[in-house]
């Protein structure tokens, strides 16, 4: 079988594992892009610390450039957590007909917070019969872990769930996101402006596709979706983290003063017309040296059930559900496709196609 041919776009920190993990199991990252003048022109290999694999990281602006001449079956975008900050690459890897998957956090259920930009490009991505979907760490753990423990729960009222991670595990884009540095009064106006906001202002804002969803917002239409629930009512709110002491961070390169927004805990509240409560809350923030990454979940009802993710390791399990669903997005229907949509998620035992 003729090897997997993928193309990195964003080769932060994120990169290192996918590029390896694609390579383990049998695949080929053909070109990669960034627009970080330090990465550019370093080989690969380099940034998965393994031997040279004679592919060196290009300007994002030779991307057009690349899809063409390596003709590659799927793109890996792991670059921001919005999906206008993608669009530009997004609409490249189409129109070159290249299925795409990201790690862009409101691309796993962008219906709900961008529909505008969701339906051109999934219009745009059924013109060119490709697919896009965003999945990762909220793939499993925040989705299909989820969804699994519900088959076996025979009367829902509530499902609530807590999540937290490192900021610094993820780069720039996502701590700034976060509102990581900022004074508390800056994220107050900037990031915290939408939080006493009416349904009909925030709708306005996602007809002008400038509603800034956190994390959570789109994991909520995401199970809504796979569990056929209709959601009558949903509200965000996001809090500012606020540094105890001074802290260090190596993504921001700054050090984080004490009183200082060291992230931000977003919680996002929907009922349905089921009258099943959802109550999720993402804390993404720079750990102190006793703080770790968990994942907890109940469901509420008959039984009650609870389950709690020690340390997971969240990069990896990230890269590795991007990894797993190469084969499956190249075999989807064409469009913008929500994981919700797919077959169950797959293991892959050793090299793509066997």
């Amino acid at each position: 079988m003729e090897k997997i041919k993928v193309v990195q776009i964003g080769c932060g920190k994120m990169s290192k594992y996918i590029m390896r993990y694609v390579f383990e199991k049998g695949g080929s990252v053909v070109g990669a892009v960034d627009i970080n003048p330090d990465i550019i022109g370093k080989d690969i290999g380099d940034i998965m610390e393994t031997e040279k694999k004679g592919v060196k990281v290009e300007s994002i602006k030779e991307l057009d450039h690349l899809l063409k001449t390596q003709k590659p079956q799927v793109a890996i975008i792991a670059t921001m957590s919005i999906l206008n900050d993608i669009e530009e690459s997004l609409r490249c890897a189409i129109k070159n007909g290249v299925n795409v998957l990201t790690t862009c956090e409101e691309a796993f259920f962008p219906q709900n917070s961008n529909p505008i930009l969701y339906q051109e490009i999934d219009a745009l991505a059924k013109a060119f019969h490709v697919t896009v979907t965003g999945c990762g760490y909220q793939d499993i753990f925040w989705g299909n872990m989820v969804h699994s423990l519900c088959t076996s729960t025979h009367r829902i009222t509530k499902i609530k769930g807590k999540s937290s991670y490192n900021v610094e595990d993820y780069g720039i884009a996502l701590a700034n996101a976060h509102g990581a540095g900022l004074t508390k009064e800056k994220f107050m106006e900037t990031i915290a402006s939408t939080n006493e906001m009416s349904e009909e202002e925030r709708n306005a804002l996602m007809n002008e596709k400038s509603f800034f969803p956190s994390y959570m917002w789109n994991v909520v239409g995401w199970l809504a979706d796979k569990l056929g629930l209709s959601i009558v009512t949903m509200k965000q709110v996001c809090l500012p983290v606020i540094c105890e002491e001074d802290l260090t961070s190596d993504t921001l390169k700054m050090t984080v003063k004490k009183d200082m927004v060291r992230g931000m805990s977003a919680i996002v509240s929907a009922m349905t017309k089921e009258n099943i409560l959802l109550e999720v809350e993402c804390i993404g923030k720079i750990y102190t040296e006793e703080e770790e990454d968990m994942n907890e979940w109940i469901i509420y009802g008959e039984p009650t059930t609870k389950v709690l993710n020690e340390k997971p390791s969240t990069v990896e399990l990230t890269c590795a559900d991007i990894v797993n669903r190469i084969p499956q997005i190249i075999e989807m229907p064409s469009g913008f496709l929500p994981t919700s949509k797919y077959p169950e998620a797959k293991y892959i035992v050793s090299n793509f196609g066997e």
